[in-house]
């Protein structure tokens, strides 16, 4: 007599886990995916909605993947910081410290040109949120520790002038030229390219 077979059940370890763990980081990479690109668009303060519509998924699943919205802010933040974080870091050229100034601030130009709208959205946030606020300082830090790092020690020793230069060079500066008064690209690399030769006249190249 022929006996019955039990149908086998996947394990957890098995195809159905795999499964679903695939499923699992592609929920979270579309909602991932969907908050870049309404920041990108000019949607400064997205919701969980909007999110949620764009990339294809129920609101709950938003909130599975991601804690709060800003835990989205932190993916968002890891996401472009990996794609300009390697030309920020990257030794300016130039066969004077001032040459190498010139060759950061037109790098910086670049790398705030593509990051404006993601940090303009996280600037409108951050009064709202004290992960936010801190990443905001963390990053006037970044920005004050790879300019100084490429001063001579007699401008560092000057504070007030090291400081205005990270002033000229910031992305707050930049914003404003840019966002704020609505320059052209070339034009307002002009203005700080201008601000910086003024500041920079005080001290001698050598």
């Amino acid at each position: 007599m022929a006996t019955s077979r039990i149908p086998r059940i996947p394990s957890a370890k098995g195809p159905l886990a795999d499964g679903r763990r695939e499923r699992s980081r592609s929920s979270r990479s579309r909602i991932a995916a969907a908050m870049l690109d309404l920041v990108a668009k000019g949607e400064v303060a997205p919701s969980a909605a909007q999110v949620a519509e764009v990339a294809g998924v129920g609101l709950r699943s938003v909130f599975r993947h991601f804690k709060d919205m800003d835990a989205l802010y932190r993916e968002m933040t890891e996401a472009i910081e990996a794609q300009v974080l390697p030309i920020l870091l990257r030794p300016p050229e130039g066969a004077g410290w001032k040459d190498r100034i010139h060759d950061l601030a037109g790098r910086r130009a670049r790398i705030f040109e593509t990051i404006m709208p993601f940090r303009i959205s996280a600037n409108v946030r951050r009064f709202e949120s004290p992960y936010l606020m801190q990443d905001y300082q963390r990053l006037l830090r970044l920005e004050a520790e790879t300019l100084g790092a490429h001063l001579p020690e007699a401008v560092r020793a000057d504070g007030v002038g090291a400081q205005a230069l990270g002033v000229i060079l910031s992305f707050n500066t930049w914003r404003l030229l840019r966002h704020d008064q609505g320059l052209p690209v070339e034009q307002a690399k002009a203005v700080v390219l201008r601000l910086l030769d003024d500041a920079m006249a005080r001290w001698t190249e050598a």
